[in-house]
């Protein structure tokens, strides 16, 4: 097809050739470097925003990802009150269980602290939410080393409890013969005078003098560890290990209702007030251990007296008078 432009001359009623303007090429030259330069810088913004055009699945791991930092911070939070939980808990345990129960109490720092030696986070480093991750990794690790402290320590308190209760069971803690039962305390623990020689002589022990018969009670749990009459002065009569350092002994008697190796409890009936040994009048003579050394019974009977019987009890064991045997 030519590229000869026409066009119609109403006036000398014929067909003139278009003749191109000068310049016109340059135009259109011109517009043709501007198209190209606004399509390329047009492109230019479309690369430099593109980070910025999600597709759907991009808005979906937006979506999840957002997700995920809103339940680490629910976390955190939670954690911060099972902090205040556990610190309470600490508190109790360092200054009451610990306390009553008699063992040292945890030092704080041994209880706040942290992690050493190698970076137990390195493989959470160089992510967009490294911080967030990493606090709430180091936060759950110490809280959770906190617990294992804490759970040793109350293992370690039940065990004591259960000690404290085997202790306390154990501790020759009620008289031996029931004051209904008694004609008197006859003497105490101290300076006596001798029934046979009248010389001022230490009693080891204290004289509840009964009817011949009478029962007689363990004042503590314990096992039977002679049940005999041979030991000079004791006559017949009866050593019961308590554990924890503590032996009780009840001489003079008429007869056993134990043997020995047997295991009694508190309260349980042992044997029968008597005269055997050296021995002025049916009576019985007790003493208490502690790791060896004999000590004063009449501060082991807060078990079955009351304020009154115990006052009436001490008035009588500090009187300085004969004892029995």
């Amino acid at each position: 097809m030519s590229k000869v432009k026409y066009y119609y001359d109403s006036e000398t009623l014929s067909y003139r050739k278009i003749e191109p303007k000068k310049g016109r090429k340059l135009g259109f030259l011109l517009l043709s470097f501007l198209g190209m330069f606004l399509s390329g810088f047009l492109l230019l913004l479309v690369y430099l925003n593109l980070p910025y055009i999600e597709t759907p699945k991009e808005k979906e791991l937006k979506r999840e990802l957002s997700n995920m930092e809103l339940q680490f911070e629910l976390l955190n939070k939670k954690m911060e009150h099972a902090q205040v939980v556990l610190d309470e808990i600490a508190q109790r345990d360092n200054n009451l269980y610990r306390v009553y129960f008699e063992a040292n109490p945890i030092p704080e720092e041994q209880r706040k602290a942290g992690f050493g030696g190698v970076n137990r986070y390195k493989d959470f480093e160089g992510f967009d939410n490294s911080k967030l991750i990493i606090s709430t990794s180091k936060k759950l690790d110490i809280l959770t080393k906190q617990i294992v402290i804490q759970s040793k320590s109350l293992e370690e308190i039940a065990q004591l409890a259960a000690d404290k209760e085997k202790l306390l069971a154990a501790i020759p803690a009620i008289q031996p013969v029931k004051n209904e039962d008694l004609t008197r305390v006859a003497s105490g623990y101290g300076y006596r005078t001798d029934p046979f020689t009248k010389a001022r002589k230490f009693h080891w022990g204290m004289d509840f003098t009964a009817p011949r018969g009478t029962p007689v009670y363990a004042s503590g749990d314990g096992k039977v560890v002679r049940a005999d009459n041979t030991s000079t002065g004791y006559g017949n009569h009866i050593r019961i290990d308590h554990g924890f350092g503590y032996v009780s002994l009840y001489a003079h008697l008429y007869k056993y209702n134990i043997t020995k190796g047997q295991k009694v409890k508190r309260g349980d009936l042992i044997g029968f007030v008597g005269s055997t040994g050296r021995s002025e009048a049916p009576h019985l003579h007790y003493e208490i251990f502690k790791d060896g050394e004999r000590i004063n019974p009449t501060n082991f009977y807060y078990g079955n007296l009351t304020a009154e019987e115990f006052a009436e009890l001490l008035k009588v064991a500090q009187l300085e008078n004969q004892s029995l045997d």
